[in-house]
């Protein structure tokens, strides 16, 4: 038997990301998190340790009652081998060969452990051992020893936003913010810092998370290390871990700030929507020009001095047929990457040509899968590829909207998020600021999946956790309704799966038992 898998996801933390980094720039769709969904390549030891595990896991089980997962998504791959994935549970895959999914359709109706070993003679030893890894990944259920399904991302991090600038130098075409020069004062910030610090404190977070945006944060790099030297410590002063990245446009990133940059820790998020005219078109400089180039300058810059930048990657009916371009120049030089839908918004209504149907954006971003197909990168891609979703591990809240995050605009006036940065609903002097976010009932709430109109009964409700919850909020006046993105999500995720199995079998050698 032959079985295929990233191990690193069998671990108590392979699959851990905070949901409250939401993708931190909605304009931007940043994806800077502390782990920026990207997991580790398994090694021989992994796998060493993964078959210990089973050896010991087992024993104590002959006399259990197994069951098949009832809610698994199962792909025929290629002749003989299957795709196998526990989106409602562990979020983790397989792909298993006919004599492992074999014996995982055993257990299709309710069997005790020992009759299906029994059946396998000699060899039932080592089927033991198959059996306790289908039982790690969720694939299998101990009926007479359940194992509790964790939901992962809540790892006590309070996420926020500081909008450290109104001004910008690129004149985007789908931005949300209304440009001003207006900067946020370095009394501001400290207060800013404060409120994030307070509001931390107050109700029992061990992390934060902060991310300096604008505008354009690079119009304001020195305020930015002064902002964060400060936040580094008042987070020590209250034993507090600190995170932090910063969203750029990549127009200008000078080589003292970089180093300055890495040496904080600070993470960077570079957007880019094409290669050449295909940037231009949807970011071009405030005089019309084209800002590519620019860019272009930065990210080379960036990997010279070792700060490696993730890629945000709005997708909108004018990149979708370059995208194969762009991801030829992301894959390339191996950066990490998101792909994320425009979102509409009142800043950005005259552009028709922005707006996709259902069925382009399919079409569009399958010509991408294939091409991505074809340059496999030796990284799994499941945090990337399908707009503002997570493919791994059981989420109920995309972001912390609502909940966990703060969005703080350059006067000090707190939002929910930072898309309705504009519109606060307390401030920086408040004495809790984020519970007066929670308390507040108007506007986008943070509502759980299971408790959203659509999206109740899906199969893959814990990785889109009903989308992004403003855009939704937005279209439809309501916080408990699925995506209006749901189509698109439902058809490229089996597309995205087979990417990831595609992956596996390049990359990894299966366990072989």
């Amino acid at each position: 038997m032959n079985i295929w898998l990233d191990v690193t996801t069998l671990s108590e933390h392979g699959n851990s990301m905070s949901e409250n980094v939401c993708a931190q720039d909605c304009k931007t769709d940043g994806k800077d998190g502390p782990d920026a969904g990207i997991r580790p390549t398994p090694t021989s030891s992994n796998i060493l340790a993964v078959l210990t595990k089973t050896k010991s896991d087992i024993q104590q089980r002959f006399q259990h009652t197994f069951v098949r997962s009832k809610t698994l998504s199962i792909q025929s791959y290629a002749e003989g081998l299957w795709l196998v994935c526990y989106p409602l549970g562990s979020g983790k895959l397989a792909v298993l060969d006919d004599e492992a999914f074999g014996l995982l359709e055993r257990f299709e109706g309710a069997t005790q452990l020992e009759t299906v070993l029994d059946g396998y003679g000699s060899g039932k030893s080592k089927v033991a051992e198959v059996v306790s890894l289908l039982l790690q990944l969720g694939f299998v259920e101990d009926l007479d020893q359940p194992t509790a399904i964790r939901e992962t991302g809540r790892d006590q991090m309070l996420a926020s936003w500081l909008h450290v600038t109104n001004a910008c130098n690129l004149g985007c075409h789908y931005c949300y913010v209304s440009k001003t020069a207006e900067h946020m004062t370095e009394d501001t910030s400290r207060q800013a810092v404060d409120a994030i610090i307070r509001s931390a404190v107050k109700n029992g977070y061990s992390s934060v998370h902060i991310t300096y945006a604008g505008g354009e944060a690079s119009l304001q790099l020195p305020q930015v290390i002064k902002i964060h030297d400060y936040a580094l410590l008042q987070a020590q002063e209250h034993d507090l871990q600190l995170f932090a990245g910063m969203i750029s446009n990549g127009v200008a990133m000078p080589v003292r700030f970089i180093e300055q940059l890495k040496q904080r820790k600070i993470g960077l998020a570079i957007s880019l929507d094409g290669v050449g005219a295909d940037h231009d078109q949807q970011r071009p400089l405030v005089n019309g020009a084209g800002s590519f180039t620019f860019v272009d300058r930065t990210i080379t810059r960036l990997l010279a001095h070792g700060l490696i930048p993730n890629i945000n990657v709005t997708v909108s009916q004018r990149n979708l047929a370059s995208l194969p371009r762009l991801l030829a120049y992301i894959l390339e030089k191996d950066l990490p990457f998101g792909l994320s839908y425009y979102r509409d918004n009142e800043c950005s209504t005259q552009y028709n040509d922005l707006q996709f149907s259902d069925a382009e954006m399919i079409s569009g971003m399958r010509n991408a899968f294939a091409y991505i197909e074809a340059h496999l990168p030796n990284r799994t891609l499941l945090g990337a590829l399908v707009d503002k979703t997570r493919m791994y591990g059981s989420r109920q809240h995309g972001c912390g909207v609502g909940r966990s995050y703060m969005a703080i605009n350059q006067r000090g006036g707190i939002a929910s998020c930072q898309v309705d940065i504009a519109n606060p609903v307390t401030s920086i002097h408040a004495d809790n600021p984020l519970q007066v976010i929670r308390d507040n009932r108007l506007g986008v709430q943070g509502v759980s999946v299971d408790e959203k109109e659509g999206c109740k009964s899906c199969q893959w409700r814990y990785w889109c956790t009903g989308g992004c919850a403003m855009l939704t909020y937005r279209l439809t006046g309501r916080s408990d309704i699925k995506s209006p993105n749901c189509a698109i999500y439902k058809a490229l995720f089996p597309d995205a799966l087979r990417l990831e199995a595609a992956r596996l079998l390049k990359y990894t050698a299966p366990i072989t038992f």
